[in-house]
């Protein structure tokens, strides 16, 4: 066995100091509200990672980072190590690698197992999943049902012999190529990350498109080894590609150079950016825990809303607090018409993929509150009622007279999302279970905009110039506004003229069921973002929030980022000095935006602005590509992935997380 994760603790005192003021013509803090300037003030070296290639090679493909103050921990998405990486920011060390079976960091050896029954001898609870084409996918539990759900349940095994093993598979990593800007990134993983409040739990975006639960009560980091967390739910909120067919992904690549992703091969993409908000007041006042997350990014991406109150709560029957299928001793997944749990998955050497057709069913998770699909459904295309316009929000599935389906599928061949499976009668997001049951995931397109200008139309008598909103730059990273307990999720491109994007309102609407069943989550608003590829949303003080913006399709917009107003949308203030932004802190500590922003003109930086005045304070030179931030506000140290570069000082062809501060 290889040896337990090492505890690397690297002091470099290594402080680069940003040009002064006086006549220096590209002074970072001239003008504003402050003369201090930021240094690199340690550089944490991220296990297993190396230039020589062995185990991982260097750290140069990672997503989202999130530090829970609360345990002073910074987890980061690591796509070389296959692992979620743990770094205690007091003491500026990696203390552990949160992963799967097929992690190449600790080769494995700390999966985390999959939750079991209290029983003796224990029985696994999750199904594994079953992706596109009807193979297991490795990504989800590796576990075996038989004993808790007879013959006909599923037992994990792969085309290439590998079984059951009870323990969570893991992340496909940086699929394609190692160097993330030739990776084919929307089958990458692990992706967003974020942390309950409480430090309890984590929420991990994976690859095969699934939502992975941790239970960090079980994770102790006192011991050596650590022990790993406990795995509380895979949810899917879509179809996994095939990854572990005999083709593999290959056919997803190839796809994904120049026909973007479409053929069925690729499913519904990563699971990617999330949002958890753990006190959304439902319609009969009671209080819930909903984690929203997107798919299919660029494409047709969906965000999905997951009620995860029981899992976190670890409450109610074994179904609600794992979110498990609504057939709970089922695989997750897609079922082709004629398949049972008694002969499905195949597990012969071709994919036998066969077309939704009446008799086909799903096995989809049981906590699903809803999904909005960006398809640019709308206007003429929608038929409506009377005058032949409009949406239907006030019903729980979404089917526009017939001919435009909720969802409408990126490619006809998958069912396109959870709520994506097919009755008897053809109808997506009305379903059936192979067991037989019968259900209704709310399904809903995205708004209806004006196509001249963005901005959101009557979504059910809309004018001749209004039609569904699209999104071929992909959604953001969102964030819910509790002042009003809406989701705000910023789309890149909203219509086809691709200066215009927007924030979207997305109202919950956790159990209302004004339209006869539950209705699901609906977009009430959409907030004009001109010259800005919006990407991510954060909170800043009161119902201020900061506006990530990028560029997008060749077309490289003048650097700036927007101050919104959370409710009205209204743009408060304009930050011309740092742009080309990817992912954006709010730090309560300094109270001060922070912004990785991998894309400005004159090179990757992290940018500071205060959140009190709105004013840009310092842009500091970062490594290429680092497009990820995250704050303790204990301290007010920024720590930022980075890719190989000299900013990682002794680390510089490993990779390393930057820990950055104001000298």
């Amino acid at each position: 066995m290889r040896p337990k994760l090492l505890l690397l603790i690297l002091c470099t005192a290594l402080f680069v100091i940003l040009s002064g003021c006086g006549t220096t013509p590209n002074c970072p803090v001239c003008g504003t509200t402050t003369n201090g300037s930021y240094a690199v003030l340690n550089v944490v070296p991220v296990p297993e990672h190396n230039p020589t290639g062995a185990p991982g090679g260097p750290f140069n493909s990672f997503d989202i980072s999130w530090i829970d103050p609360v345990r002073h921990l910074d987890y980061v998405s690591d796509r070389i190590g296959l692992a979620v990486d743990v770094i205690d920011i007091h003491q500026n060390i990696a203390v552990n690698a949160i992963q799967g079976s097929n992690a190449v960091a600790d080769a494995g050896d700390g999966a985390s197992s999959c939750v079991q029954t209290s029983t003796n001898p224990p029985m696994d609870i999750i199904p594994p999943i079953v992706d596109v084409f009807g193979n297991f996918t490795r990504y989800g539990c590796r576990t075996d049902m038989t004993g808790l759900g007879g013959a006909t349940a599923p037992t994990f095994h792969l085309i290439s012999g590998f079984g059951a093993n009870h323990n969570f598979g893991g992340f496909p990593g940086a699929q394609c190529c190692a160097a993330r800007g030739n990776s084919i990134n929307p089958m990458s993983g692990p992706d967003g990350e974020q942390v309950s409040p409480d430090g309890n739990f984590l929420f991990t975006g994976n690859g095969s498109a699934h939502l992975v639960v941790f239970d960090l009560t079980t994770m102790n980091l006192s011991v050596n080894p650590p022990t790993a967390p406990t795995v509380l739910a895979t949810i899917p909120t879509g179809v996994s590609a095939d990854y572990d067919g005999p083709l593999g992904i290959a056919p997803c690549i190839a796809s994904w150079s120049g026909e973007a992703g479409s053929a069925a091969d690729c499913g519904d993409d990563r699971a990617d950016e999330l949002a958890y908000n753990p006190a959304v007041t439902a319609a009969d006042g009671s209080t819930h825990q909903v984690v929203a997350i997107m798919n299919g990014d660029p494409g047709l991406p969906f965000v999905t809303f997951i009620d995860v109150t029981n899992v976190v709560g670890k409450s109610g029957t074994l179904q609600q607090q794992h979110c498990l299928p609504i057939d709970p001793t089922s695989a997750y997944g897609p079922y082709p018409a004629g398949a049972t749990p008694a002969t499905y998955p195949y597990q012969g050497s071709a994919e036998t993929w066969v077309a939704p057709a009446a008799g086909a069913s799903f096995n989809p998770p049981s906590c699903i509150i809803g999904q909005i699909y960006y398809d640019g459904a709308g206007g003429l295309a929608s038929g409506g009622s009377g005058a032949g316009f409009g949406l239907n929000p006030g019903a729980p599935v979404d089917n526009v007279a017939g001919t435009f389906p909720c969802p409408d599928p990126s490619n006809p061949q998958t069912f396109g999302g959870v709520s994506g499976s097919a009755a008897a009668s053809m109808i997506p997001g009305i379903g059936v279970t192979p067991g037989g049951t019968a259900y209704t995931i709310p399904c809903h397109h995205g708004p209806i905009v004006d196509q001249t200008m963005g901005t959101f139309c009557n979504q059910t008598a809309p004018g001749t110039t209004c039609s569904g909103a699209i999104s071929p730059a992909g959604i953001g990273a969102m964030a819910w506004n509790p002042n009003t307990g809406h989701l705000l999720l910023p789309n890149s491109n909203s219509i086809a003229i691709t200066n215009i994007g927007s924030i979207d309102e997305i109202d919950p609407r956790v159990g209302n069921n004004t339209c006869g069943g539950p209705c699901g989550p609906v977009v009430v608003n959409s907030f004009v973002m001109p010259d800005c590829m919006p990407t991510s949303i954060v909170q800043g003080p009161g119902n201020n929030f900061l506006v990530g913006c990028a560029d997008h399709d060749g077309e490289a917009f003048p650097p700036n980022e927007y101050v919104i107003d959370g409710t009205s949308g209204n743009i408060l203030a304009t930050i011309w000095d740092v742009g080309g932004v990817d992912e954006v802190w709010y730090n309560p500590g300094d109270n001060r935006y922070y912004l990785a922003a991998r894309d400005m003109p004159t090179g990757a930086v992290m940018g500071v602005i205060d959140a009190k005045t709105n004013l840009w304070l310092a842009n500091f030179p970062t490594n290429s590509n680092s497009h990820s931030v995250s704050v303790d506000p204990s301290t007010n140290h920024a720590f930022v992935p980075m890719q190989p570069g000299t900013i990682c000082t002794t680390q510089s062809a490993n990779g390393c997380v930057a820990v950055i501060g104001e000298q």
